[in-house]
């Protein structure tokens, strides 16, 4: 059922970040500052604007979704549990041996993932691939692919672009979560990554560029690149890295690693405080 009310999505978007923080803290080991600024993006597509039944993970004429950044795959098993794939009990085993939720997705393992993912750089040439196959089997599925922005300083990513242009694929949108940092430090200074906007466009996209955590206008981005015929598309979401945990944010140093005790405590009480004033 698409979830069209605003309010509903960002409280949704909340318990997805709950979520992420009780799977990084529980296991001891994860990304949450990358996992918590797509939540949003997630919670929009999965909840308003993708063809997916959780009852038919495997539907022929579903969309898919391919996490290409895998390792904040803490918010997409957030999601996929909140959307019924499977129990939200299971969140508790992330990481653990011998679970099915484990670091990166895995396509084999867990219900509602359309593709194993994590050697960064690859999962936008996979869904170029998904995209041409759409096309020539005429099944009408759209096809998404979430990009982490200093994952874009891969060349794959540049190649799978020429691709999609050169094919005029319509059917397939690609979101950058461009929250700034990555694990050495700032895009920019890392890669020297700038004028993404542009660079994009030139590789013939349709670059649309939104405020990432505004619910309203991720909507309204996803249902233009649903009109637009000929090319594909981007949304470049500006968001922040560890959106809604005050000490996380626009804070490198939580790209990768888990809160202590006193600190768990402190995020979980910040979000569900949110959740109540929403």
């Amino acid at each position: 059922m698409k979830i069209t009310k605003i309010e509903a999505l960002e409280n949704i978007a909340n318990e997805i970040r709950v979520d992420i923080i009780e799977q990084v803290y529980n296991a001891q080991s994860g990304h949450p500052g990358g996992s918590l600024s797509c939540a949003d993006i997630l919670t929009v597509l999965y909840f308003n604007q993708m063809n997916i039944d959780p009852k038919r993970p495997n539907a022929k004429e579903r969309d898919r979704f391919v996490l290409s950044k895998g390792h904040c795959c803490p918010a997409l098993y957030a999601t996929l549990a909140e959307k019924g794939y499977f129990s939200k009990e299971l969140l508790k085993d992330f990481r653990k041996l011998e679970s099915n939720l484990q670091g990166h997705p895995d396509i084999n393992k867990v219900p509602g993932v359309d593709m194993t993912t994590g050697s960064l750089g690859q999962g936008l040439s996979v869904s170029v691939g998904m995209a041409i196959s759409s096309k020539m089997e005429r099944a009408g599925c759209r096809i998404y692919c979430l990009l982490g922005d200093g994952e874009i300083e891969e060349g794959q990513i540049w190649e799978a672009a020429m691709s999609a242009s050169k094919n005029k694929l319509d059917n397939l949108c690609a979101i950058l979560d461009y929250n700034g940092l990555q694990i050495d430090g700032t895009v920019e200074d890392v890669g020297g990554l700038t004028d993404v906007k542009e660079k994009f466009a030139s590789f013939g996209f349709n670059v649309i560029e939104v405020d990432g955590h505004n619910i309203e206008s991720l909507i309204n981005a996803f249902n233009i690149t649903k009109q637009k015929k000929g090319m594909p598309s981007i949304i470049i979401a500006n968001t922040i890295k560890g959106k809604g945990v005050s000490f996380m944010e626009n804070e490198v140093s939580w790209h990768g690693k888990a809160p202590n005790e006193e600190q768990y405590k402190q995020a979980i009480s910040e979000l569900k405080l949110k959740h109540f004033t929403n």
